[in-house]
């Protein structure tokens, strides 16, 4: 009667939506400001107002059917273009606006990058802990998710990955700075996983792909994550404003083909092929135009390290083990048992919303998420201290 795969996805829904939704019914039944929701990585800060002039701008002096009318499937020219210089200055990416695809949000960049790229039966490599929905995206495109393990500090292991490859690898998905961890790669782990994808390259005569799934590519802390298409040709750039413009419910990015990828031009037909076929075409006209005006700026995210600072102080001083995060904005902490969902429960005893690793591709640990009004976390403090507490007895 109907697709019992796409049932099946549905009724077992994100281990972290489910905990949104249920501190939505506790945040009514008991009040917002008794409930510390550390579930969704949903930006805490306004975004730039480059945004909202720009927006007020198009809407004074663009007629509406103009405005709000269909784009180009692959996005508005003239944002296309400014994508690409924008790529070209700040990187000096070897991009072009043909090759820029406009998409809603990262998310949408992933999937139409994998249904592109898979065959039915392709792997595709992720390295643990990794987002939840990679492995949604990647079956949904017909491939095969393989999962290899990270090593010590949640870096790179570069030889389990050269392990990992088979003659079925199409791509290897890299997330710096890192959803859940907030680790951000070196140039030297970049150049090091390029050595190993240009090795496994030239051996099977075909390019293995690399897609740089970069949401938080500006949210950092002392530490610049290597532009990767500067490292290796055959990377394709998944981008979202979604948190650096704090434009989240927005759905707007894009995905980018470096000129110099091998049949750059093919497997972008390839990619405007898979937008036409999931419908991802022509993504929000006003938005496109808005981020034009605001690439290279960001909302005040010096916010989140001020979240970080003290949230992994306390945390810290209460006894847990954490992942000092150089970027994005999540904390990764261990578990005090071995069974983090255990521990999640547990913790919902103390109203704290903690989404266990499991899903993640690495068990004992959980994610705070830290984009959170700072009253938030100064009022949970107390909650972990008890949290702590309870394990110690």
């Amino acid at each position: 009667m109907f697709n019992k795969e796409m049932q099946t996805l549905g009724e077992e829904r994100s281990v972290i939506r489910e905990l949104f939704e249920y501190g939505a019914r506790r945040k009514r039944e008991i009040g917002a400001e008794n409930v510390f929701d550390f579930s969704l990585g949903n930006p805490g800060v306004p975004a730039p107002a480059c945004v909202e002039e720009e927006i007020l701008r198009l809407l004074r002096e663009v007629p509406g059917q103009v405005l709000h009318g269909y784009t180009s499937a692959p996005g508005l020219y003239e944002v296309r273009k400014a994508v690409a210089d924008d790529l070209k200055s700040r990187f000096g990416a070897d991009t072009d606006p043909d090759l820029v695809y406009m998409t809603c949000g990262a998310s949408a960049s992933l999937t139409v990058a994998l249904c592109a790229l898979c065959n039915a039966g392709d792997e595709v490599i992720v390295i643990a802990p990794f987002f939840p929905e990679y492995r949604v995206f990647i079956e949904g495109a017909g491939g095969k998710c393989v999962v290899v393990p990270s090593g010590k500090g949640f870096r790179p292991d570069l030889s389990a990955l050269e392990g990992a490859i088979t003659a079925r690898t199409k791509a290897v998905i890299v997330n710096s700075p890192n959803n859940p961890t907030g680790v951000v790669y070196s140039e030297e782990e970049i150049e090091g996983i390029a050595r190993v994808l240009r090795r496994a390259s030239e051996a099977r005569g075909e390019p293995v792909y690399l897609l740089a799934d970069e949401p938080y590519r500006e949210l950092t802390y002392g530490k610049t994550p290597p532009f990767v298409p500067n490292f290796y040709k055959e990377t394709l750039v998944l981008y979202s404003f979604s948190k650096s413009l704090s434009l989240a419910g927005e759905r707007i990015g894009y995905l980018s083909v470096p000129k110099n990828c091998a049949g750059a031009k093919e497997l972008f037909a390839a990619i405007s092929g898979a937008g036409r076929r999931l419908g991802f075409v022509c993504a929000p006209a006003l938005f496109q135009r808005a981020v034009s005006v605001c690439l290279g700026r960001t909302a005040d995210l010096g916010v989140y390290r001020e979240n970080r600072d003290l949230l992994y102080g306390a945390l810290v001083r209460f006894g847990y083990e954490c992942v000092s995060p150089d970027g994005a904005f999540y904390l990764f902490v261990k578990s005090p048992e071995p069974d983090a969902k255990a521990f999640s429960e547990r913790a919902k005893k103390f109203e704290l919303l903690l989404v266990p690793s499991d899903s993640f591709g690495v068990p004992g640990y959980v994610r705070i998420s830290y984009c959170v009004e700072r009253s938030v976390i100064e009022h949970s403090l107390p909650a972990f201290g008890k949290l702590m507490e309870e394990y110690r007895k």
